[in-house]
């Protein structure tokens, strides 16, 4: 997929800390920042997924839960 050019603002000691990082692995700032929001990304698209999947069985099995409780 095409990379598109952007430009944003970051704390310094976080953009430094960031450029270390890529230094160290190898890696440019753009490619850091890509893998770091792909996976924020979908980390974000599951979240209401399980939340969802989450309140099910919790309203599921409220009975026992209240009762282990105990």
């Amino acid at each position: 997929m095409p990379s598109v050019k952007f430009s944003s603002k970051m704390d310094s000691k976080v953009l430094n800390s960031l450029r270390a990082h890529a230094e160290r692995e190898g890696r440019t700032v753009s490619a850091v920042l890509t893998a770091a929001a792909e996976e924020y990304v979908e980390r974000a698209a599951i979240r209401p997924a399980f939340r969802k999947a989450a309140r099910q069985v919790l309203d599921e099995h409220a009975d026992l839960l209240e009762r282990l409780a105990r």
